[in-house]
């Protein structure tokens, strides 16, 4: 199994805290931005959702082994 590159781009995260209210196991907020409790995840259904909900589009996924990415803040 693959592992996927979780990452916050805080230059847009405003801290809506839908990530971390939804996952609290997995997004935590700090200074009002949220920041991945862990950067390598096993590849996670419900991460790829929070990524794609995220208001700001703040959550960027990356595919270890393919180099795609899944979810991107555009």
């Amino acid at each position: 199994m693959g592992s996927w590159h979780v990452e916050v781009d805080h230059r847009v995260c405003m801290g809506a805290g839908l990530c971390n209210g939804n996952l609290p196991d997995r997004f935590e907020l700090v200074d009002a931005k949220s920041i991945p409790v862990a950067e390598w995840i096993e590849p996670d259904e419900d991460v790829l959702d929070a990524a794609d909900y995220c208001p700001y589009r703040a959550i960027r996924i990356t595919d270890k082994t393919t180099g795609e990415t899944l979810s991107a803040g555009d």
